[in-house]
Parts: structure tokens; C-alpha cells; sequence
């Protein structure tokens, strides 16, 4: 691995890329640990090549970051669409709203939560064009290479991505703390098996959608939902706080690792008027989530 102490000369000049590279690679997968994974592989690939070799370094490094990422993309959409073909997706997000992380904040800061949104809907090439052009300035030639197309052809791919983009700020803004309070509330009052307290948080005509191996199940009304709500805990060992479609959420996480559920609750004056439950192990196994291995 690179050090940042290193005297050799290829060490040094790829530390001194690494910054961009990371940033690159966090904006096209949206994970900081994946962008890790292939800033490590760029340098494992430049370590095996003749550097002397190569003209220009930063845009050789740039070039296998994006292919790296663009594999990664389209390795995730494959498992997506091969598994679950015409089923539609969750899109799930880091929402640590009470602690407030580092993560959350940066990618709130860099990209921004609505955008995300965007583009995790984006088609990996799409994705891949759109990040490097506009937020990185790569020309369009550069990221044809990537993509195996020419530049024309790539430019066209970038300008259907932008405008796809430009219709973020018609999102719904990300979730206030009063939602994700409502939220936290019926978390609690679930995991505690509270039959009152969700009462208090349930709209009288709450949905609960339950998404399982077996079909999609609706239950109607608050009395309904919340005697069903009191086995949210389950064999959990952790509810996460996420974003799902940009409403707050949960990944509810089981002692070995694996996810349990995913589940997003719409907020509507101060009460609960919609669940969403992921509970399709299958699905959730080939899904990219936040917090997972």
C-alpha cells in the first residue's frame, strides 16, 4: 500500500493523487468504503505497471478509477436486474441524523442529498459521464476511453444524465428533524412493543406495504398496523437511520451482519401515513446498502 512517508517515487506521486481519486470515486458509487476499495485497486494496478511508462499519470489514474467504478456500477445493476427484473428498487441512503457523521455531512455538502437521489437512478454510464464531466472537468474523450465509446457519443450520454440531474431540485427536500423525530418515535414505541404510544404516532388510515419473498401484503388502519409494528424488534441487533426514496427510514440489521428489513415511513402532520417493508431476504442480499460489509 501507498504510505504517505514513502520514498519511492511512484508511491509519492499517486499520494499525491489520492485525494481526487477518492473524491472521484465517491461521487460516482455514493460509498466511501467502495471508493476506498478502488482507490486501492488503482494503486495496486499502477504498482504493477512500468510508470516511466506512462505520460500522464493523473489522467492514466483517473482512467481506472472510472473504469474500476464503472465495473462496480454495472456489477451492482446486473445483480439488480437479473434477480428482480421489473421490480422496483429501493434507494437507500445514509440518514444518521442524531450523530450527524462525517460521511453524511460531507456527502450532503459535496453532493447533495437529493442529487443522490438522482443519481443512484442513473444508468452506470450515465452516472459515470455526468460525475466525471461536471463535477471533475474530464473531457469528454477521456471518459469515451472509459466507456468504449467516442467522444460524441459520450457527450449525448452526459447531456441525458444532465438533464435527468436538472430535475433534483423538483425532489422532495430531505426529510426535517420533526419527520425523523416522528419516525424515531415509532421505532421506540415499536421496538417496545408501546400498543398507545404508536397509536399516538399511527394515522388513523396508515398503509403498512409489506414487500416479502411470497408476494406484497397491505394492511389498513392504525390498529391493524400497530399490532403488527410490536414485531418490528425481531432477531435485530441494530435499526440503522436511513433515507429510502427520501423519506426516514430504518435498516434493521441481524446479530451476524446481514439485513432484516428496509423501511421507510412517510410523515404527514405529526402522524404516520404510509410503511414500506422490505423484508424479501433475496433482495436485500443484492442490494447496496449503507453499512453493509
Amino acid at each position: 500500500m501507498a504510505g504517505s512517508g514513502s520514498t519511492d517515487p511512484v508511491a509519492a506521486a499517486f499520494e499525491a493523487q489520492r485525494d481526487r481519486l477518492r473524491a472521484v470515486a465517491y461521487r460516482v458509487l455514493g460509498s466511501h468504503a467502495d471508493a476506498e476499495d478502488v482507490v486501492q485497486e488503482a494503486w495496486m494496478r499502477l504498482a504493477r505497471q512500468d510508470a516511466a511508462a506512462i505520460d500522464n499519470l493523473a489522467g492514466w489514474l483517473t482512467t481506472v478509477v472510472g473504469r474500476i467504478s464503472l465495473d462496480l456500477l454495472r456489477s451492482r445493476q446486473a445483480r439488480q436486474e437479473s434477480s428482480y427484473d421489473g421490480v422496483p428498487e429501493f434507494v437507500v441512503t445514509a440518514d444518521d441524523w442524531t450523530a450527524e457523521p462525517e460521511e453524511y455531512v460531507a456527502l450532503a455538502d459535496s453532493v447533495g442529498l437529493a442529487l443522490l437521489v438522482v443519481l443512484d437512478s442513473l444508468g452506470p454510464s450515465e452516472r459515470l459521464a455526468f460525475v466525471l464531466h461536471d463535477m471533475f472537468a474530464v473531457p469528454f474523450a477521456d471518459i469515451g476511453r472509459i466507456l468504449g465509446k467516442s467522444a460524441d457519443a459520450t457527450k449525448m450520454i452526459a447531456s441525458r444524465a444532465r438533464r435527468k440531474v436538472q430535475g433534483a431540485g423538483e425532489h422532495p427536500a430531505t426529510p426535517g428533524r420533526e419527520q425523523r423525530a416522528v419516525a424515531e418515535a415509532f421505532r421506540r414505541a415499536a421496538v417496545g412493543g408501546d400498543f398507545e404510544a404508536l397509536l399516538r404516532v399511527l394515522d388513523p388510515e396508515v398503509r403498512l406495504t409489506v414487500h416479502t419473498p411470497g408476494g406484497v401484503f397491505v394492511t389498513l388502519g392504525a390498529t391493524e398496523v400497530a399490532t403488527r409494528a410490536r414485531s418490528f424488534s425481531g432477531a435485530v441487533a441494530r435499526h440503522q437511520p436511513v433515507l429510502v426514496d427520501n423519506l426516514p427510514g430504518y435498516i434493521s440489521w441481524r446479530e451476524d451482519g446481514t439485513p432484516l428489513s428496509v423501511m421507510s415511513l412517510a410523515v404527514a402532520g405529526h402522524r404516520i401515513t404510509a410503511i414500506t417493508l422490505l423484508a424479501d431476504p433475496h433482495r436485500l442480499a443484492a442490494m447496496h446498502l449503507p453499512g453493509s460489509a
